[in-house]
């Protein structure tokens, strides 16, 4: 009998253990749940599945009760693998139990899986990770890398994304992870609409070195958020770090350096990934040239929008527009198809 019983829609299977932090096993259900197209049909069917069903103990006071076994892995599309705290599991020690190897021999070769926290452990013990960017949680970054050597570890990332093994950070990286997922199914739009609904951003600048604590150098008061504010109203413009040094009457070395403990990344890495945000809307929701985008983005011309764009998702602005462009971002007026980029 089949787990999964709404036909049509991308299967989503959340696999818990004992020792679960539930705030993970609700980010899935929360935004994949509520991910909708434009005549308001789900998109994801989410199920909650474990080793052995039943009473799932978590790191709160209660249990989960979870109706479904493993073969709810054999139909998903996609497999998220929330943390869990419980040492008794062998993948902490860079091995598999017996149940949860068996567990993944069950996934589809073609089916997505990814983590959340430090849920990459599950996935660098079942060799999934192996030659591949991956990254946990910065607590767990030392342990990890003793661990899994053959896994190219980036602490300093909110998630990462190899194609069919993605893997994010901390607890609230899980959010960030959800909404690329569903950005890559289905566009931004619809990204941008359930964080609407669930009330968080859509994209959140810098990586986890914005959250460790590091000793302040000197006390100050100054911060460089109205920089970063004024950059995104101005972000045709050929902007300096001079420029927005000034914006905070601050030398360009001391911004530079504050700037990076604020959001994590340099200023022109910062930049560059605005323009590219920038580009990646108006290629969803208008019907301008690259040429055009170019000039409203920020990269002067065409050819440098390109190297950027190629650089940072991997693909070219015309692949981009041919994948996420839909019928609700043709216009009002419902007019011809666009001309490619």
């Amino acid at each position: 009998m089949a787990v999964f019983t709404r036909p049509g829609l991308h299967r989503v299977a959340v696999l818990v253990r004992h020792g679960l932090l539930p705030i993970e096993l609700g980010i899935p259900h929360a935004l994949m749940g509520r991910a909708r197209s434009t005549t308001g049909e789900p998109l994801y069917e989410v199920i909650t599945c474990a080793v052995t069903p039943g009473a799932i103990r978590t790191e709160g006071d209660f249990t989960v009760n979870v109706e479904h076994g493993t073969e709810a892995l054999a139909e998903a599309d996609t497999v998220i693998v929330p943390a869990a705290h419980d040492r008794d599991e062998p993948y902490d020690r860079g091995a598999m139990s017996p149940g949860l190897g068996a567990a993944f021999a069950r996934i589809r070769p073609d089916a997505r899986v990814a983590s959340i926290c430090t849920g990459a452990f599950v996935l660098a013990a079942a060799g999934l990770l192996d030659g591949k960017r991956a990254t946990t949680h910065w607590r767990a970054t030392e342990r990890f890398q003793r661990l899994f050597p053959s896994v190219r570890l980036d602490s300093d990332v909110l998630y990462v994304d190899e194609g069919s093994v993605l893997t994010s950070a901390g607890i609230a990286s899980g959010v960030d992870l959800c909404l690329h997922m569903i950005r890559r199914d289905h566009g931004a739009a619809v990204a941008n609409a359930v964080a609407r609904t669930t009330v968080v951003p859509p994209h959140r600048d810098g990586g986890q070195a914005q959250f460790i604590r590091r000793p302040v150098p000197e006390p100050s008061r100054s911060s460089t958020g109205a920089a970063r504010a004024w950059a995104l109203r101005h972000l045709d413009r050929p902007l300096t770090l001079r420029e927005l040094a000034e914006r905070e009457s601050m030398s360009v070395r001391t911004f530079t350096r504050r700037f990076r403990e604020e959001v994590g990344v340099s200023p022109q890495q910062w930049l560059t990934r605005q323009r590219i945000e920038r580009v990646r809307q108006l290629l969803e929701e208008s019907d301008l040239s690259v040429e055009q985008i170019a000039a409203r983005a920020g990269f002067g011309s065409a050819s440098t929008l390109r190297m950027h764009f190629q650089a940072v998702l991997g693909v070219s602005p015309s692949a981009y527009r041919r994948t996420f462009r839909t019928d609700s971002t043709a216009g009002a007026d419902g007019g011809p198809p666009r001309t490619p980029a």
